[in-house]
């Protein structure tokens, strides 16, 4: 007599205390933060010679500038001398150079040592030497992504692969010219959750019926609870009376000119690995950036962008960020309603997936194989 062998409906999560606990956090800070590519900044943001950003990627703070020449350059936000913070604020613009507040010394937007008090009596101090240790970065989508690793992954493989692999092929984004839009409206939210609560909730739609009614009412497919992403090249098709992704389904603006045909009234969402979600529709993409600062607190930048002449023309814009806008509040606030319950002793070793969300699972592999011989520290 032969058994049929079936995947179960119900397979484990991660553990609650791997949402709460500082040690795995710290170890998640080392082993994933600071070794991948984490994308920082937008690049229009630095706008001119002297732009600064700084950024807290994983323990470190990176500064990030436009050179002179127009080039981008990310240093460790470090000055050599005694290790203060160059800049604490979190961006502005300087005029000719990066000095120390405290001792003076002074870099060039390249890093380089250029002064310093009694630096002419000091020759043996080599001025690259001694310069800002400078931080891998490349430039993708219009963003700027830096790696703390000494010796950086492959971007192709983690960046770019996870285009691929969502989309089955890395060029059908291209049509959508990320790098050359504008930036229409960008919000910025501070969620007092887990990092690792907010990627799972972007990966899943079980949720969607209950918490999202003007997404499903645009997308009707996710009110199945099945989400894009569980199907390689898959997008969601807007309804039949929808006419653009609205709050309201109201008409969208300037179609992107580059998509294809069969790109068109339809959303695609991609998970980047570790922290950025990619939103692609016909008019507009929005991009997701977190920032995980502590096992319960993660700040998320979300960034609509447009064809350029609809920011220049000043058209209104609220109706298409409004529906996306809500669903980061209703995502953000059941990610915070999640937080608490990590730590209680009924959820110590974790909760369930259902068939809609297996593919979470291997999320859960990939973090596991990260950090899953971390001991918890309480």
């Amino acid at each position: 007599m032969s058994v049929e062998l079936t995947t179960p409906s119900l397979i484990p999560t991660l553990p609650g205390y791997t949402y709460v606990d500082e040690g795995i956090f710290r170890a998640e800070q080392e082993r994933i933060f600071e070794q991948m590519w984490f994308c920082a900044v937008r690049s229009a943001d630095l706008d001119r010679p002297g732009a600064w950003r700084t950024v807290q990627i994983g323990r470190e703070s990176v500064l990030i500038s436009r050179t002179r020449k127009g080039g981008i350059r990310a240093f460790y936000n470090v000055c050599r001398h005694r290790g203060v913070k160059l800049r604490m604020e979190e961006q502005g613009v300087a005029a000719r150079s990066f000095q120390c507040p405290y001792h003076a010394w002074t870099y060039d937007f390249d890093g380089r040592l250029i002064a310093a008090p009694n630096l002419t009596k000091m020759p043996d101090i080599d001025r690259d030497e001694y310069g800002l240790v400078k931080v891998h970065i490349r430039e993708y989508l219009g963003y700027v992504w830096v790696c703390l690793a000494d010796e950086p992954p492959s971007f192709e493989l983690d960046v770019m692969g996870a285009i691929e692999e969502r989309l089955g092929d890395v060029k059908a984004i291209e049509g959508y010219d990320v790098a050359n839009l504008s930036l229409g409206r960008r919000v910025r939210y501070e969620v007092k959750a887990n990092w690792k609560l907010i990627i799972e909730n972007f990966m899943e739609c079980y949720h969607c019926a209950t918490i999202h009614p003007e997404l499903t009412e645009v997308l009707p497919e996710f009110a199945d609870g099945l989400a894009a992403q569980y199907f390689v090249g898959h997008g969601a098709d807007f309804g039949d009376d929808i006419k653009g992704f609205t709050v309201d389904g109201s008409e969208g603006l300037d179609r992107i000119p580059g998509i294809d045909e069969d790109q068109d009234r339809r959303y695609y969402a991609i998970t980047i690995k570790p922290t950025v979600f990619v939103n692609l529709v016909p008019d507009h993409v929005i991009i997701h950036r977190m920032f995980p600062l502590a096992a319960d607190r993660t700040v998320v930048e979300c960034d609509w962008l447009y064809v350029p002449s609809v920011v220049e023309s000043g058209k209104d814009v609220s109706a298409s960020v409004e529906l996306f806008h809500r669903v980061n509040q209703q995502d953000f606030d059941a990610c915070e309603r999640c937080q608490p319950a990590m730590s209680s002793k009924v959820y110590a070793k974790g909760g369930v997936l259902v068939p809609s969300e297996h593919h979470i699972a291997a999320f859960h592999d990939w973090v596991s194989g990260k950090v899953g011989d971390v001991t918890p520290s309480s």
